[in-house]
């Protein structure tokens, strides 16, 4: 079956939360809802999808498409593939973690061209990091379609496959380790005598014009760091602490072993 014979341009294989987020980059991208699928099990789910999203076919098995985005468990993505490869699609973007490009291709008995990607939990605000790397038989083209799709939501690169389980390390876990810097800002802050909404209100913020002064500027890290610390000052007595705890080597650490789980869950 051609793309031109199908009945959805992007057809996305469940519809939990990364599915939903990916639905809402592509309309908000341009795209109109009639060309819109989503394939969703539940019954219970496949009715908030419908209300949420009015004009997007919600489905509850593959339908033709011109391409397809898994964003489903990994111990379903074979049965998936199988279905997709069967219901005429042959572009596939998986989001699955740890699934990779070979296993996707042998699901769906070589029809399947495959990308993969490592995207974050950011995706769900439009603010996402994700990296793309494409399977044997996937071409530029799959790739740019990719990178239109993840770039609705977000920030994409491209990397070799052998380097995703570094991707899942850094970006793809790294949210979780910033979430647990902001509870520590906000608990040290409460335990300074601040109260907790002015303790969250200002490490909140902090985090994110400090992430934008890193993305929008032109200065590195150090650089930014140094600017702001003055000799014998509040910030050098700060990071001396955290200089003191093991704080740099503890995130080497935390990326490196998430990285080795992912290669470990992927073998």
């Amino acid at each position: 079956m051609s793309a031109a014979e199908n009945k959805h341009t992007v057809l996305i294989v469940g519809g939990g939360r990364m599915g939903e987020a990916l639905l809402g980059g592509i309309l908000a991208n341009g795209m109109a809802p009639a060309e819109l699928a989503v394939v969703e099990p539940l019954p219970s789910r496949r009715e908030e999808l419908t209300a949420a999203h009015p004009g997007v076919a919600v489905l509850d098995s593959p339908a033709p498409s011109a391409a397809a985005v898994l964003a489903v468990k990994p111990g379903v993505v074979a049965e998936a593939a199988r279905a997709l490869a069967e219901a005429g699609v042959e572009r596939v973007l998986s989001v699955a973690a740890g699934v990779k490009t070979e296993a996707i291709e042998a699901a769906g008995r070589g029809r399947l061209r495959v990308v993969r990607a490592m995207p974050n939990t950011p995706a769900l605000i439009g603010a996402g990091a994700a990296a793309i790397c494409a399977g044997a038989g996937a071409t530029e083209e799959d790739m740019a379609w990719a990178e239109e799709i993840l770039g609705a939501v977000g920030t994409v690169v491209r990397v070799p496959e052998a380097a995703i389980d570094s991707v899942t390390g850094l970006s793809g876990s790294g949210p979780a380790y910033v979430f647990l810097v902001a509870e520590a800002m906000v608990e040290a802050g409460v335990l300074d005598g601040l109260s907790r909404d002015v303790a969250e209100a200002l490490a909140y913020q902090t985090l994110l014009g400090s992430a934008r002064l890193l993305a929008e500027g032109e200065s590195s890290p150090a650089e930014l760091r140094a600017a702001v610390t003055s000799p014998g000052g509040t910030t050098a007595a700060g990071l001396r602490e955290l200089e003191r705890a093991g704080v740099r080597a503890a995130f080497l650490d935390a990326i490196a072993a998430a990285a080795q789980r992912s290669r470990e869950l992927g073998a």
